[in-house]
């Protein structure tokens, strides 16, 4: 029997995403964001989760999606990659997964090699598809080094925010 495996699902857009839930801290509201001068469009800016400055990636805008008005059912997923927390904000993330290895499709019998090179699959469930994606591979080691100096800036001084209300 394969063992299946568990990945956090999460909506962008019309697709369903998903990542290992070992990666996953937890999934929290959009609080309120602190916005960073000269930062890369993607980054939303940062939060500060119990006493924790936490960089936010937005998602949609990082796979160019088009951004729609905030809504109740917008969250963040905190992950945890190479020792880092990052704050990953998406359209709406609730359901745990469990998608048999049987049932998943290797990225390069879908995909032209280098294409999509953070996909590492895409799964097969109940219906629909799940795209499978590896998170070191989406934020490449300098951007995880500018969100670090973000991160720090922020938690050096005061930092001009802006509030979002959902």
């Amino acid at each position: 029997m394969d063992k299946e495996l568990q990945v956090v699902g999460f909506r962008i857009g019309r697709e369903t995403f998903g990542v290992p839930i070992s990666l996953v801290r937890e999934i929290v509201r959009v609080p309120e964001i602190t916005s960073v001068p000269n930062a890369p469009e993607y980054i939303e800016g940062v939060i500060n989760l119990r006493g924790r400055i936490i960089p936010v990636v937005d998602l949609r805008k990082r796979f160019r999606e088009n951004v729609a008005a905030p809504t109740k059912k917008n969250r963040i997923v905190v992950v945890e990659v190479e020792g880092r927390l990052i704050g990953l904000l998406v359209n709406s993330a609730s359901e745990v997964l469990r998608i048999l290895p049987s049932e998943i499709e290797a990225p390069q019998d879908v995909f032209q090699e280098g294409e999509l090179n953070y996909i590492t699959g895409v799964g097969k469930l109940r219906g629909r598809l799940v795209i499978l994606l590896d998170l070191n591979k989406i934020l490449q080691r300098g951007e995880l080094r500018r969100l670090d100096e973000t991160a720090e800036l922020v938690g050096a001084g005061p930092v001009i925010g802006t509030k979002r209300e959902l």
